[in-house]
């Protein structure tokens, strides 16, 4: 009975000292007041290297077209999308004209904010010029 009231008159700051000395010794964190620091996270193992090994790699269809032209395979989502810009063209509504020189280019710049013709345009730029 002695020995079990002089176990329970051990001071809190000893013990406190005995479990902080016992986190370096096993390299583990000292948290007096158990907070939550997401250690069991940071020290689980991670996860994307063997997701990303479970699932096989995708193929490209235009890839085993280029190395098998023999093959004759047809890529239909290519196909499509060559319909649709085409059917795009015709409503007006494809992609602007590339410029071929630095003149045309601001040519289309200008022709886009104000709706100019080219003679117009030429116009513009010998007033400019003078």
């Amino acid at each position: 009975m002695a020995s079990a009231v002089r176990a329970m008159s051990i001071r809190p700051a000893r013990l406190a000292a005995l479990t902080q000395l016992r986190c370096q010794l096993t390299e583990t964190s000292y948290n007096p007041q158990s907070l939550r620091t997401g250690a069991k996270y940071l020290r689980a193992r991670l996860r994307g290297p063997s997701m990303v090994g479970y699932y096989p790699d995708g193929f490209n269809i235009a890839q085993i077209m280029r190395q098998y032209p023999t093959l004759e395979l047809v890529d239909d989502d290519e196909e499509e999308r060559l319909v649709d810009v085409l059917d795009r063209k015709k409503r007006g509504k494809g992609a602007p004209k590339k410029a071929k020189s630095k003149c045309e280019s601001y040519f289309l710049v200008f022709r886009s904010l104000f709706l100019f013709s080219r003679e117009a345009f030429d116009g513009l730029i010998f007033l400019f010029l003078i």
